[in-house]
């Protein structure tokens, strides 16, 4: 592929939909730049996958949005980034950046106070050195401790739209009450589904809890990539669609009413299903 042009689209890839959240920080952060998104619902979740099994999917995905012409692909997936950006890297070379998600652990760890810290993540995150790196680097020489939680109920209750329903409120309390117990001042949301689930972990634990999100972050990463390879995009496209989503999961439909609810209504989207 001949080097894409500041125009083309930022192409983004998750499990599922929860990138979304990563995707409408960068949407927010560049306001002029158009973004594809592509959830792999066939194959949601990946948490319990196989590390192989996650880099052949991750693999086929990005490879998807690089033929339709992207400029740079983020991995909006933290379980997804733990074992693939390394290949996904050397394969593609600099022509085509790969922006990848670290739980937002560092900023957690320099701003607790109780010196312990929870970190939200699927199985599959934890095995990846990602987030072990991280830990070695800040957590433990500070002496902060990190209290690791798995839960593979939460992603398909966001996929399903369900994050305010009784059963994700009392999901959400049984795994993370013990951790504010133990005294956690900072929950990382370590897979980007989970910054969904923001209003139904306030409405339980209110103040008790600060969260904190790897969003904001990839948005300026991506930004960086971007003006470092003279990619950022110039003319304003407030007039097209900001996010155009393509599911692979053929559920198009269905997601539309839940998309409603977790896109900004200050942004233009569509959705549809991925014809490979």
């Amino acid at each position: 592929m001949p080097h894409a042009s500041k125009d083309a689209p930022i192409g983004i890839f998750d499990s599922g939909i929860g990138g979304l959240s990563v995707a409408q920080e960068i949407a927010r952060h560049l306001p002029h730049e158009q973004i594809l998104y592509y959830a792999d619902t066939a194959h949601v979740p990946y948490g319990p996958r196989s590390d192989q099994n996650i880099r052949e999917l991750t693999a086929q995905a990005i490879e998807w949005l690089y033929r339709q012409g992207c400029k740079a692909a983020v991995v909006a997936c933290n379980t997804a980034s733990a074992f693939s950006l390394d290949y996904l890297r050397k394969h593609y070379g600099e022509s085509f950046p790969i922006i990848g998600l670290v739980p937002a652990l560092k900023p957690a760890v320099l701003q607790s106070k109780t010196k312990v810290v929870a970190v939200l993540a699927t199985p599959a995150t934890f095995r990846g050195n990602l987030i072990k790196d991280v830990i070695e680097r800040f957590a433990m020489p500070t002496g902060v401790k990190v209290l690791p939680i798995t839960c593979l109920e939460l992603v398909p209750l966001v996929e399903q739209g369900l994050q305010m329903s009784q059963q994700c409120l009392n999901t959400l309390k049984k795994i993370l009450q013990p951790v504010v117990e133990q005294g956690a001042d900072h929950l990382v949301l370590g897979c980007t589904h989970y910054p969904f689930l923001k209003p139904a972990i306030q409405a339980i634990f209110g103040q008790q809890l600060t969260l904190v999100d790897s969003g904001q972050a990839v948005a300026r990463q991506t930004a960086r990539i971007l003006i470092k390879n003279e990619l950022l995009g110039e003319q304003t496209c407030e007039s097209e669609t900001r996010i155009q989503c393509y599911v692979s999961g053929h559920n198009a439909e269905n997601l539309k009413p839940i998309l409603q609810h977790l896109i900004s209504p200050t942004l233009s989207w569509s959705v549809q299903n991925l014809k490979l």
